[in-house]
């Protein structure tokens, strides 16, 4: 079993649906700059269309609550695979943050058995200044988030109003000291 560290309440739902960065409606290989990490299947499957190869990808096979096509998993299965982890719908588990980490360290892709919504919050705060992190915007595009303290604040922030344990989301985050 995963072990949930917050979960979204539906309260924060709406807060969610404004975009962290800029919205586009396609790859822009000049707009990315860093490390590039792609959160969904189509950001993914986008970003290697455009022969730009993401650093870290997280997929969870499915878009917008429907499988993908085969042609999408068959693009972004070309990518090493650095851990398939378990995080439910509207939450960030503790292995998915886990996954992270070890992605940012060696590059690679993240498959989620659940839903990968979420982990573009972790995602961000788990950045480095000056890089890039893209995820998809339903109905709208690509969202690309230049990360900086802002962003990495703001990101944060939201987790921080989640409901759950978020101290030890926190200390998964390397946030605190121990």
């Amino acid at each position: 079993m995963t072990e949930v560290l917050v979960r979204l309440p539906e309260e924060m739902r709406g807060d969610l649906k404004e975009p962290l960065g800029d919205v586009v409606s396609d790859v822009v290989a000049s707009r990315l700059s860093g490390r590039v990490v792609a959160v969904g299947d189509m950001v993914t499957y986008h970003l290697l269309q455009a022969d730009v190869k993401p650093d870290v990808a997280v997929v969870d096979g499915r878009t917008e609550r429907e499988e993908v096509d085969d042609e999408i998993v068959e693009r972004w299965s070309a990518l090493p695979v650095v851990a398939c982890v378990g995080n439910e719908p509207g939450t960030v588990s503790r292995s998915v943050v886990e996954a992270l980490y070890k992605a940012f360290d060696e590059g690679g892709l993240v498959e989620v058995e659940g839903e990968e919504d979420l982990v573009v919050l972790p995602a961000i705060v788990l950045a480095e200044k000056g890089d890039t992190v893209l995820y998809g915007q339903p109905g709208e595009g690509i969202v690309y988030v230049d990360v900086g303290d802002e962003t990495r604040k703001n990101a944060l922030d939201l987790l921080r109003r989640m409901d759950g344990d978020t101290d030890a989301l926190e200390d998964a985050l390397g946030l605190r000291n121990s």
